[in-house]
């Protein structure tokens, strides 16, 4: 079973249950998923569909900031809620240890040495390497941490 038969299964599961929340995320993500075949004319495989959860879990997160900032707990609580419902569709995430130990090995092969000089060198091969199981913003803050 593909992640797009699997988003709509677990619809029809969340709809029996009358779960309105896990219903309405995943109703979001298969409209989201919808969208981005229809806009570039494509079919997309698990690693689009991939992509597309990635980029509605990182809209969730910015949006939690504010919320939380404005004091806005029932909103904070319902996008955790369903930032948790998105994970489960996503890779395992990497932890901090596992970034830190790519960032090196990847410092390693390409001989770079650890200044400000190559951060974006640094940057760029490590999202290679850990596209869709690592956050970005983890990962710039990890090498940042490293640099300085």
């Amino acid at each position: 079973m593909n992640l797009k038969e699997r988003l709509a299964e677990d619809y029809k599961s969340a709809m029996k249950a009358k779960d309105e929340i896990r219903k309405n995320t995943v109703n979001f993500a298969r409209a989201a998923v919808k969208q981005m075949e229809v806009d570039g004319r494509v079919e997309l495989d698990d690693a689009g569909v991939i992509s597309v959860l990635a980029k509605q879990v990182k809209m969730r997160k910015d949006a939690l900031s504010d919320f939380e900032k404005a004091g806005r707990t029932d909103l904070s609580d319902a996008y955790n809620r369903e930032i948790s419902i998105l994970m489960e569709y996503l890779p395992k995430q990497l932890t901090e240890d596992e970034i830190k130990q790519i960032v090196d090995e990847t410092a390693e092969e390409l001989g770079i040495e650890y200044d400000k000089r190559n951060m974006g060198k640094l940057i760029g091969a490590v999202m290679v390497k850990v596209k869709g199981v690592a956050d970005g913003g983890v990962v710039r803050k990890l090498i940042e941490e490293k640099l300085s």
